[in-house]
């Protein structure tokens, strides 16, 4: 069986429904957790579906610039979105039914757009959020440059 990592986070109630992250020994000054359900400018932080979001886009984008390092090539100029979707399920009940995902990348080097094509084929394989999320939520990426 593959070495397990383990890494914790946690989380303490603040008011309301707001929590702060505890990071362990990372240097994050403040990161809160906004389930209040206020508009956008008046949250403390993002709401859990906004983090997932964001681990999908950093996961996914970090696997396609590690999959061009493996040949050193590197760019300077990538930008991703995610649109979070949320419904209803069968019994009624809010969750996270979708992920879309766009990474958008400029890459005018023939090599690197060759690299990037393999890389295409495979990098969201290494992503370890994406590959486990896709057992319960369906996200789609679209991959362009």
């Amino acid at each position: 069986m593959a070495e397990e990592v383990k890494t914790k986070v946690g989380l303490k109630l603040e008011k309301d429904m707001i929590f702060k992250c505890e990071m362990g020994q990372m240097a994050v000054k403040d990161c809160y957790i906004d389930e209040t359900n206020q508009e956008e400018v008046e949250m403390w932080g993002p709401n859990p579906s906004k983090l997932l979001g964001m681990a999908l886009l950093g996961c996914l984008s970090a696997s396609f610039i590690f999959c061009l390092k493996k040949r050193n090539f590197s760019i300077d100029d990538l930008k991703a979105d995610a649109e979070v979707i949320i419904g209803r399920n069968d019994k009624g009940f809010l969750r996270v039914k979708k992920v879309n995902v766009e990474i958008v990348s400029k890459i005018d080097d023939p090599a690197v757009r060759k690299r990037a094509d393999q890389c295409k084929k495979m990098f969201e394989n290494y992503c370890t959020v994406t590959a486990a999320v896709r057992e319960g939520i369906e996200v789609n990426v679209d991959l362009k440059y």
